[in-house]
């Protein structure tokens, strides 16, 4: 029998919070809710606590001691969507910063064996660089960091072609509409990060069709009293949806709830981890591209202090800005799941648990400690 029904915990279902109700799943989709007294022609399985929607995180650089431009391999990408599942993450966007042509190539050519292999929680890819602009490189390698030529904006439209999901992050000013709106119209999400844009060129990069912006605040123009900047737009434009490393480390919680009060809609600021192959290990510190980031304090910096992604998973993220910023708990779990989904363009499957969507999920207890996490209604990571 492949058809279960999930009962005895409280069910948020990416919307709206329902108490004794049952989550029916068959063959990996949700295919509705009914009252968990119901007779079932199912399998009933027993959970507790509060069953929300898996995370959905869009950029993941590493975890369970992979780095993807350590090792741009199907092992890298396996063990990134692996050890992510104990903090509820059932679905992600390994993702590649400013690396040379081979190791690009390398990392694209894993994430086509990684589609075929059907890798749990294997979203695509987000290639962050190279193309991005020197004066905002924040941790990426300022000799790696290059223009678009005409073969590299070939190559990534080749790469769509092979990924279900391709998520780039470009430079406004180094990478100009005409580009974008070639990479969009192959059906890549472009996103302007690492830019010392002024509004008026991000703008046009918006007007070509980019449509989010990479960790909000951090390695980009600033919102100033008569320029925007990166910022500014972010907030601004409708269209934009913003990713943004909530650890309190990377943006003041001043700044981010006054980001959250501030975004125009219906674009959302979503949560994402930037982490690193430190997540889920012991380890004090790490390489990334040839230079050594220490952990310390939360942090993980380069030896220049440089922030080098962050020490987060989703479920401390979600902590902080429900706990920390107040942000009500069903919206917090939105920015966790829902948020992404809808600004990857692939919430009709991920995200929520209505019906027809993959049945991803995550049970959460005190604290809001996952207990088990389960991707096509299948337990991939139990606490017990």
């Amino acid at each position: 029998m492949s058809a279960k029904a999930f009962v005895g915990a409280r069910i948020f279902d990416g919307h709206e919070f329902h108490d004794g109700m049952a989550l029916l799943v068959d063959a990996g989709r949700v295919t509705g809710l009914a009252a968990a007294n119901s007779p079932f022609a199912a399998e009933r399985v027993p959970v507790s606590g509060l069953l929300v929607p898996g995370f959905v995180d869009l950029q993941v650089n590493g975890g369970g001691g992979a780095l993807l431009n350590e090792t741009p391999d199907l092992a890298a990408i396996e063990t990134i969507c692996r050890a992510f599942l104990p903090f509820g993450t059932t679905a992600c966007l390994p993702t590649l910063i400013t690396d040379t042509v081979p190791v690009n190539a390398q990392a694209i050519a894993a994430a086509q064996v990684a589609v075929d292999k059907q890798v749990p929680g294997f979203l695509g890819l987000h290639l962050e660089g190279p193309h991005l602009s020197l004066a905002r490189k924040g941790a990426h390698d300022p000799a790696l960091i290059r223009p678009m030529t005409a073969d590299d904006e070939a190559r990534l439209i080749a790469a769509r072609a092979a990924l279900p999901n391709l998520l780039v992050t470009v430079a406004a000013e180094t990478v100009g509409p005409e580009q974008i709106s070639r990479l969009v119209a192959a059906g890549i999400v472009v996103s302007i990060g690492h830019s010392d844009a002024g509004f008026e060129l991000v703008a046009r990069a918006v007007a070509a069709g980019a449509s989010m912006v990479t960790h909000l605040f951090n390695a980009q123009s600033q919102m100033t009293n008569r320029e925007p900047g990166v910022v500014g737009a972010a907030l601004h434009f409708g269209t934009i949806s913003a990713g943004l490393i909530a650890d309190g480390i990377h943006v003041h919680p001043a700044s981010l709830a006054a980001a959250l009060r501030g975004k125009a809609g219906p674009g959302r600021i979503f949560l994402v981890t930037d982490a690193m192959s430190i997540t889920g290990t012991d380890w004090t510190e790490f390489d990334l591209t040839g230079r050594t980031v220490y952990r310390k304090d939360g942090a993980l910096r380069l030896g220049d202090g440089t922030l080098a992604g962050a020490d987060l998973t989703m479920i401390d993220a979600i902590r902080f800005v429900h706990q920390t910023i107040g942000v009500s708990l069903d919206e917090a779990l939105r920015m966790a799941s829902l948020y992404p989904a809808q600004a990857l363009g692939i919430a009709a499957t991920h995200g929520h648990l209505g019906q027809g969507a993959r049945a991803d999920f995550v049970t959460l207890g005190t604290g809001l400690a996952p207990t088990a996490t389960y991707i096509g209604g299948g337990c991939a990571w139990s606490a017990v």
